[in-house]
Parts: C-alpha cells; sequence; structure tokens
C-alpha cells in the first residue's frame, strides 16, 4: 500500500522523446560505414594526439621562454630608451618651454592687456558711447521727421499711381479676356476635346488588340514551356533526384555519426596507447634511473661527502686559520721592531697631560644617576 501522498505541486514529467524509426538500409549501411571510418580514423586520431602532446611541449619549453625573452628584447630595445628619452629629455625640455614662454610671452601680454589694452578699450568705449549719443539725438531731432514728411508725399504719390494703374488694368483684362480667352475656350469646347476623345478610342482600342495577341503568344508559350520543360524536369526530380537525394542524406547522415563516433573510439584508443607508452618509457628509462641515483649514487655522494669532502673542507679551514695566525704574529713583529728602531733614533716620546674636561673618560653613556655636569658633580 503506497502511504505517501501525492504532490500537486509536482509537475507531470513530460515522456522521454523517441527516436524516429529506422529503415533495413539505414541499419544495413550503419556496421560496414563505421568500420571503415573507424579504420581510417585512428591513424588520424593518433598522429593528432601525438601532434599535440609535442606541441604542448614545445610551447612550454621552446615558444614560451623564447617568447618572453624576445619581448623583453623589444621593452628593452624599443621600449624603454623612448620611455627614458621621454621622461629625461622631452618632459623637462617641455617644461622648460613652458616657463621661457610664460615668462617671455605670457606675463607681458597679462602686463599689455592689464595696464595697456584695458585702459585704452575704456576710453574708446567711452568716446563710443559719446559719439552713438550724439547719433542717437541727431536721428530722433533731424533724420526721423524729414523721414515722416518724404513718406507722406511717397504715399500720396503711390495712392495717385495706383488709381491709375487698376484703371488700366481692368481695360486690359476686359480685352485679353474678349478677344483671346473667349475664342481659346470655344475651339477648345467644340474642336480639341472631340478630337482627343476620338484619338483616345482609337488608342484603347488598339492597346485591347495588342494585349489579346500578347495574352496568346503567351499562353501558347506557357503550355509549350510546361510539357516540354516543367513535367519531365519535375517527373526527373519526383521520381530520380529526390530517392537519390533522400540515400546521399541517409549516406552522409551515417557517415557523419560515423566519424563522430570513430573519432571518439580513437580518442580512447589513442589515450591507452599513450599511457602504454608513458608506462613503458617510465619502466624502461624513468624507474631504472631513479633507482640507480637513489640506491648508488646518493650513497656514493653522502660517502665522498664524509670521507673526503668534509676533511678537505676543514683541512682547508685549519690552514687558513694557522695562516692567518702566522700572518697577524708577523704584523705584530714588524711593528714592535719599528717601534723599537723609532725608540732607539729619537728616544722615548713623552707623555701626553692629562686634562680634566669634566667628562667620561671612557664611552660610558651620561645617564641619570651619573655626575657628568657642573651642578651635579660632586
Amino acid at each position: 500500500m503506497d502511504l505517501q501522498k501525492p504532490t500537486d505541486a509536482e509537475p507531470p514529467r513530460k515522456p522521454a522523446p523517441q527516436p524516429p524509426p529506422e529503415g533495413c538500409l539505414v541499419v544495413a549501411i550503419r556496421l560496414p560505414v563505421r568500420i571503415v571510418v573507424l579504420v581510417l580514423v585512428v591513424p588520424v586520431r593518433m598522429v593528432w594526439d601525438a601532434l599535440v602532446v609535442a606541441g604542448r611541449f614545445l610551447n612550454d619549453t621552446v615558444l614560451r621562454p623564447l617568447g618572453r625573452a624576445l619581448l623583453w628584447l623589444a621593452r628593452a630595445v624599443f621600449v624603454w630608451p623612448f620611455v627614458a628619452l621621454w621622461r629625461y629629455g622631452a618632459v623637462p625640455l617641455a617644461k622648460g618651454l613652458a616657463w621661457l614662454a610664460a615668462v617671455l610671452l605670457v606675463r607681458p601680454a597679462v602686463w599689455l592687456y592689464g595696464y595697456v589694452l584695458t585702459p585704452l578699450g575704456h576710453a574708446l568705449a567711452w568716446v563710443g558711447r559719446g559719439v552713438g549719443a550724439g547719433l542717437a539725438w541727431v536721428y530722433a531731432r533731424v533724420l526721423a521727421p524729414v523721414g515722416h514728411g518724404v513718406l507722406w508725399v511717397l504715399r500720396g504719390i503711390g495712392a495717385v499711381l495706383a488709381a491709375v494703374g487698376l484703371g488700366v488694368w481692368t481695360a486690359v483684362a476686359w480685352l485679353v479676356r474678349h478677344l483671346v480667352v473667349v475664342p481659346a475656350l470655344w475651339l477648345y469646347t467644340w474642336v480639341l476635346a472631340p478630337a482627343g476623345r476620338a484619338i483616345a478610342w482609337c488608342g484603347k482600342g488598339l492597346l485591347w488588340l495588342l494585349r489579346m495577341i500578347v495574352t496568346g503568344i503567351g499562353i501558347a508559350l506557357y503550355w509549350t514551356g510546361r510539357i516540354l520543360l516543367v513535367l519531365p524536369a519535375l517527373a526527373v526530380w519526383r521520381w530520380v533526384l529526390a530517392p537519390v537525394g533522400r540515400f546521399l542524406a541517409v549516406v552522409g547522415r551515417e557517415v557523419g555519426d560515423a566519424l563522430g563516433h570513430a573519432w571518439r573510439i580513437a580518442g580512447r584508443i589513442s589515450l591507452a596507447v599513450g599511457r602504454f607508452l608513458a608506462t613503458l618509457f617510465r619502466w624502461i628509462l624513468v624507474e631504472p634511473v631513479r633507482w640507480v641515483y637513489r640506491s648508488v649514487l646518493t650513497p656514493v655522494g653522502h660517502v665522498v661527502r664524509d670521507a673526503v669532502l668534509r676533511p678537505a673542507a676543514e683541512a682547508a679551514r685549519s690552514v687558513g686559520r694557522a695562516t692567518r695566525q702566522a700572518l697577524a704574529s708577523a704584523r705584530e713583529s714588524v711593528r714592535r721592531t719599528r717601534a723599537d728602531i723609532r725608540r732607539m733614533l729619537f728616544g722615548d716620546p713623552g707623555k701626553a697631560q692629562v686634562v680634566d674636561r669634566r667628562e667620561p673618560a671612557g664611552r660610558a653613556t651620561r645617564t641619570l644617576g651619573s655626575s657628568t655636569t657642573a651642578l651635579t658633580k660632586d
């Protein structure tokens, strides 16, 4: 008995899509195609994997260090000289030129603007305002009244001329209407319009006749082309090209699937062969070399270090120590001999008089408990 309650929150699962049914032709083509493709693809995949491994090794050991060296060389040859030239040549030169331009051009220009051009501009502005006020007074008191009078006279002359022109225009319009417009309208209504309608009707008739002729020729050519070209081409497409295309599509799909399947299988085979070769190389070369290094060379090296190198180093250090002591003794003997010779020639030097400078005699530093000043001196 099911004790779990069905939950309504869980959506119903969709059934997995079923692959389309395959015919016997697909099954008959698949196996030989996959066998042939696998035989052809395995060497290619192994060569490809070998090239990939060689390329990675070459990239890690040769190309990447060479690229870094070339990059450093390019920086040293092309970048760093220009950076140094910019930092220690161009920038100080530009700063010097900027300071020189500021001293020789900007500051004189600012002084000229502030103390020469500005007062001169203020004076010219004051003179311009005075001249503008005078011209405004002349315009308001002299030119404006004269202009108003001239305008009044011109308006009167214009009114007279307008009245005369209106009369002349009316007469000319009446003559043009009765001599030109009315005859032209009668000619258009009773002569040109009927003739144009007749010509248009004849043109429509000719166009209809040409259309019927062209339509008949087109229908005849259509059925001729359909019977001679379209129907045979349709039959060839339906009964020859389409089946061949479907067959080639099935073959191409199977070849593509076989290539993918063979490429994956060849990768597995290439990986197994690579691991086998790596294991064989390890057991043939690496492990013997490692055993020789651990079991033979390392103990021999320890014996040589303990029996030869360390005693030789101790002997060398002892010889060096004895040599340094002998040299020190020789220097001390030479110093005493030179002092004895100086004493024999010049006598004993006088003792230096001790001066009390109220300072510590040795290298002891001043502390709070010591009396080294005049106030705290015992």
